[in-house]
């Protein structure tokens, strides 16, 4: 292989990536909940023109 840094597949430790990415889906799940709450919400209050 061109390179040939010694690295050998599946030896990374990926565990701060996997935490990270663990993170984001809590956010983007929150966000999404928080999102369709407000939506409800200013669905519930809404004015009629």
């Amino acid at each position: 292989m061109a390179g040939g840094h010694g690295y050998e597949p599946g030896t990374m430790d990926i565990s701060q990536h996997k935490k990270t990415w663990a993170g984001f889906v809590r956010f983007t799940s929150w966000s999404i909940a928080l999102i369709g709450i407000l939506m409800f919400v200013l669905m519930l209050f809404r004015t009629h023109g």
